[in-house]
């Protein structure tokens, strides 16, 4: 009977100290476009299939997230050694729960479509990162593309520091 209750006790101690913790108290904020908006940077890391084979890709750039959820940024991309320049721009939309998913176009630097990605994301550490994968990539053509990417991205600078 003692050790029931002492389990109990401990259980009850326990389950006071997590509600009370940092990450408990963050789980009950939620995520708003305005929030989210702001300077980013960003790598993406993985693979894209094609009939070939896979091929290694990655890409590290920039980007300014506004609050009616558009995208404007920069990007230096290598997919399978092949090193690029090139433009994103694309629009989204963020839930209250911190997920959110965004439709960005990448252009080269004559202003031509490259492809188009659909993004599940979400945003984490009090929307100053964002997780996200590669949920589509399609080409202009229409074909489109088996991905396995990832992506990391950290706000570069807070409301409260410019």
């Amino acid at each position: 009977m003692k050790l029931k209750m002492a389990r109990t006790t401990l259980g009850i101690i326990f389950l006071a100290a997590l509600m009370g913790t940092p990450a408990a108290q963050a789980h009950n904020r939620s995520c708003s476009q305005a929030g989210v908006a702001g300077k980013w940077g960003y790598t993406y890391t993985g693979t894209i299939t094609l009939p070939t084979g896979a091929i290694p890709a990655a890409a590290v750039g920039s980007f300014t997230l506004d609050a009616d959820g558009n995208i404007s940024g920069t990007q230096t991309r290598n997919v399978g050694g092949s090193v690029g320049e090139e433009t994103i721009k694309g629009t989204g939309t963020v839930n209250h729960d911190c997920t959110a998913t965004y439709k960005v176009d990448v252009y080269d630097g004559a202003g031509n479509l490259l492809r188009t990605a659909v993004l599940a994301s979400v945003f984490v550490d009090n929307e100053t990162e964002l997780r996200a994968m590669f949920a589509s990539l399609v080409l202009p053509n229409g074909a489109s593309l088996p991905t396995v990417i990832t992506v990391n991205a950290k706000k570069l600078h807070s409301e409260e520091r410019d």
